[in-house]
């Protein structure tokens, strides 16, 4: 794969950076001081402040990456279990952050309001967990993956290490891909098919998983059950400890943090499909079919998530080693930015399309098109009878 940017002298040049990624969880700690110390309120919403309006701004002042890991470098980078402390220490700060909004939401000095912003932060918090859970997920070390299932259970998302690594991974941009978006899906139509999709996807495949060991689904080495129990006893403890007060709380939180990964989902591979082979079955997953973007800040948060490609194309690869490729399509700016245009479907189509159409060289056709709007689309960018028919 032809990597872009220089290859920096330094093993990393980045290296005491990634652990700038745990002020995330840490926002879900300053709340209640920022507000008893300055008076004001809107601290509250320190997360939606920081992972959606200073985040987007310094990924703009400050810019592209432009650094490579080195070939040399590679199993020295690998075994520095330095970068694995950094996602490792992600979930003991998560969970303090929730017990303390847990006690708060239980208690009478919050209004309302204030209580929502809270439930915000902790579920962008949740949500950017998820994606520390996506690493951990990748790992063939049982204990990482047991931490991946721990941190999802905050947003009760737990089917998300079954259907990631199993679904996901192996249909990625086709349309039988319920987490890959399509050209002229909007985030609001994709959200519900997405999160309806990947949940029975990972139903069927676990239970696949399950049959061919000679297993029912109902047994304790399904991960689907391993996970969600993990989310009841989590929720059950909060509830227990707390009250039912609280539960309005803890579900919206779940529900954001759910919302942000979706949210990113859509990003990654919208309106793009891989080729097909002679034999009409689907090509091996390309650099050019995920959507890519080098800006250093939002890497730095996201554990190099924005180098997708590299991720499907050698997902055992940890994030410290992760390179930037010139094949990929590249986004006009990070993920935190484009979270922002994709809550508005008319800007994000405005922005997004034509980069879609431009990949493919002006031949629409060749996109991952939203099957109700395929022969209007086509027909706007000029589609052939051919292609107008197939549709």
């Amino acid at each position: 794969m032809q990597t872009v940017g220089k290859q920096s002298g330094s093993v990393d040049p980045k290296r005491y950076l990634w652990m700038l990624g745990l002020l995330v969880p840490a926002t879900a700690l300053l709340p209640s001081q920022l507000v008893y110390r300055t008076g004001f309120t809107v601290f509250w919403w320190i997360g939606p402040i920081i992972i959606l309006i200073a985040i987007p701004l310094l990924d703009w002042v400050v810019g592209e990456d432009g650094s490579n890991p080195r070939d040399e470098d590679y199993a020295r980078l690998t075994g520095d279990r330095y970068y694995r402390w950094c996602t490792y220490l992600f979930l003991p700060i998560q969970l303090i952050s929730l017990l303390i909004a847990a006690a708060m939401w239980a208690g009478d000095d919050l209004s309302v309001l204030d209580k929502l912003g809270l439930a915000t932060t902790i579920g962008l918090v949740g949500g950017i967990a998820i994606n520390a859970a996506h690493e951990l997920g990748h790992r063939v070390e049982s204990s990482e993956r047991w931490l991946s299932k721990i941190v999802l259970a905050q947003s009760a998302y737990g089917h998300f290490y079954v259907e990631h690594n199993r679904g996901h991974h192996a249909r990625v941009a086709t349309p039988e891909d319920p987490a890959s978006a399509r050209l002229g899906e909007t985030l609001w139509e994709f959200l519900p098919r997405t999160v309806a999709g990947g949940y029975r996807s990972a139903v069927h495949l676990e239970r696949e998983r399950l049959q061919r060991r000679g297993r029912r689904f109902w047994s304790v080495q399904n991960n689907l059950l391993q996970a969600w129990v993990m989310t009841l006893v989590l929720f059950g403890a909060l509830l227990g400890i707390f009250g039912l007060k609280i539960l309005p709380y803890l579900l919206l939180q779940a529900v954001i943090g759910a919302w942000l990964l979706e949210t990113v989902n859509y990003i990654e591979h919208y309106g793009l499909l891989r080729g097909k082979r002679p034999n009409g079955s689907w090509a091996r997953c390309a650099p050019a079919d995920s959507w890519n973007s080098d800006r250093l800040v939002t890497n730095i948060f996201l554990f190099h998530l924005q180098r997708h490609s590299d991720h499907h194309a050698n997902p055992g690869r940890r994030y410290q080693t992760l390179r930037s490729t010139a094949e990929s399509p590249q986004l006009p700016a990070g993920y935190a930015t484009m979270i922002l245009l994709a809550i508005v479907p008319a800007i994000w189509r405005r922005v997004m399309d034509p980069r879609v159409l431009a990949h493919y060289g002006g031949d629409i056709s060749r996109a991952n098109i939203a099957p109700r709007k395929r022969t209007r689309i086509i027909a706007a960018h000029g589609g052939g009878d051919g292609l107008t028919a197939a549709a």
